[in-house]
């Protein structure tokens, strides 16, 4: 397998993990060419005793615990001069307002889930990895892949309980205009 092959059938997976993994939007690029800088180095070392995204899922959960690690030590200023609005006619608002809002709901209750029980869930629920590519991808026993999933769901399920009721109780209680 080359590295145009393994970069064109894994980017957006890549890209998916390091957000579902807390990389904000404003590091994904940089922190997704991190990632395939590592799988360019270490592609001839790859075995493929594992799936391909397995072996990327460890570089990711590696590169996002490096980008949370190196955070507090950098000092950013926002540049919005970049930022450019467009409207599209063919847009659906209240469609587009709704999704907004539910992906905000959920980037929001992954961001409180434990660090180990987020990355099983991510890589179960979403990326449909099963217990084994897990259990090898974060180096792990298969019985705490499905312990920690147990436990993501359940914190995940509380997660959507608290921050809807959250925000039902600050939307009460505002005062009308």
């Amino acid at each position: 397998m080359t590295f145009e092959q393994v970069y064109e059938q894994n980017f957006e997976f890549v890209w998916r993990s390091l957000l579902r993994l807390g990389v904000p939007q404003h590091d994904l690029d940089d922190v997704t060419q991190e990632v395939f800088l590592v799988v360019h180095r270490r592609l001839q070392d790859f075995a493929a005793r594992s799936k391909v995204t397995t072996w990327l899922f460890t570089i990711c959960l590696r590169a996002a615990k490096d980008r949370r690690r190196r955070a507090h030590t950098r000092r950013e200023i926002p540049d919005s001069d970049g930022l450019e609005l467009v409207r599209d006619e063919g847009l659906d608002v209240q469609a587009s307002l709704e999704r907004r809002d539910d992906e905000w709901l959920f980037h929001q209750v992954l961001a409180r889930m434990d660090w180990d029980q987020r990355a099983v869930f991510c890589l179960f629920e979403l990326e449909g990895m099963n217990g084994q590519d897990i259990a090898e991808a974060l180096e792990v026993p298969l019985g705490t892949v499905y312990s920690r999933l147990r436990l993501a769901r359940v914190a995940f399920r509380r997660g959507v309980v608290l921050i809807t009721a959250q925000r039902a109780s600050a939307y009460l209680r505002e005062e009308p205009a």
